[in-house]
């Protein structure tokens, strides 16, 4: 049974005066005693950031100000993959951290390209919401009762793929847009849509949610439902940075990413590659397993590692060393046959 976290807690008592938590309208100059968030300004980046925001303010006692940057992929309605990749919801952001116009980036771990950044660096992963993918489908069906041929909407290669190796009578659709946008297709032109569980859970909607997918039929993509909180390298080392980087990450979360994120990397995989992945700690053991699927669900790929695991150990070495080696062993099975890898990073 896979048991997933509940809300954080109040501050305990002792903690700093929290700081004020302030949406910008525009720019926002650089201050003593503030830090400033990018984030997208979508309903669902604007939630997510907020409660970042929100465990800063506690944690620092500063004044914390969201400033919303607009993406390519915010605007733009072509699918994902014709845009160059996951990275475009990511190159705003990170255009706006290195010319100082905030102070740290929030992202959906998911979207960030698994290249290194010059000048950035992952400064924490928070505790990871619910990684499961969500099927929303109209009067309350599950994948199981969904008629013959049923029209289902999603902007992922992955969960179209997975929502055919276990339906292959359905019809699924290309779609974007925000979370609403797609729920409202469900009583116009689709029978379902399949959206990330946390996201959905994250803005008050899992009210929409039919069936959630278990993990092992359904593997997410790698990192989903966690967050990446992107700093200036030279930024780490500031006293009120690492109290605010510590308040936010979560050791368990973070190695989770790492190892998917080195599985995705080692592979080059793109955001056309139909890949599931999922790490989890259990005690001393850090597991990831991942599928790599044909486009068209017809086939696919599986392979699984462990390794030992501590909360003391260096954070990188033994989940990039389980990633690398899982891809490694995907690799030597020839998933190039089903997907295709070498793509955006």
């Amino acid at each position: 049974m896979t048991v997933f976290p509940a809300p954080a807690s109040p501050a305990p008592a002792g903690a700093a005066t929290p700081g004020s938590v302030t949406r910008a309208a525009g720019a926002v100059a650089a201050a003593p005693g503030l830090l400033r968030i990018g984030t997208r300004g979508s309903a669902l980046a604007v939630s997510q950031t907020t409660t970042v925001a929100e465990a800063i303010a506690r944690a620092t006692g500063v004044d914390v100000a969201l400033v919303i940057i607009t993406t390519h992929g915010d605007v733009s309605r072509a699918p994902l993959a014709q845009l160059g990749g996951t990275g475009v919801f990511v190159s705003a952001l990170r255009e706006a951290l290195v010319a100082g116009e905030c102070d740290l980036a929030v992202h959906s771990l998911k979207d960030l390209p698994t290249g290194p950044c010059d000048g950035i660096t992952l400064g924490a992963v928070p505790v990871r919401a619910d990684p499961r993918d969500a099927l929303c489908a109209r009067d309350g069906m599950t994948l199981a009762t969904l008629p013959i041929g049923a029209r289902v909407g999603t902007g992922s290669p992955r969960r179209a793929a997975q929502l055919l190796a276990r339906r292959p009578d359905l019809q699924v659709s290309d779609i974007r847009g925000n979370v609403d946008t797609r729920l409202g297709r469900i009583t116009d032109d689709l029978d379902a849509v399949v959206l990330a569980a946390a996201g959905l859970d994250r803005i008050g909607r899992s009210d929409a949610i039919s069936e959630r997918f278990p993990l092992h039929a359904a593997p997410p993509a790698p990192g989903q439902g966690a967050l990446a909180i992107e700093v200036r390298s030279a930024d780490v080392a500031l006293p009120v940075m690492r109290r605010a980087l510590a308040a936010l990450n979560d050791p368990r979360a973070r190695a989770e990413a790492i190892a998917e994120r080195a599985l995705l990397g080692t592979l080059e995989a793109g955001c056309a590659a139909p890949i599931g992945a999922t790490a989890a700690v259990d005690g001393g053991t850090l597991t990831l397993s991942a599928t790599v699927y044909r486009l068209d669900g017809s086939e696919q790929l599986t392979a699984a590692a462990s390794a030992a695991w501590d909360a003391a150990m260096p954070d990188a070495a033994a989940p990039t060393e389980l990633g690398r080696r899982v891809a490694e062993e995907l690799l030597a099975r020839g998933p190039e046959q089903l997907a295709p890898l070498g793509g955006t990073r």
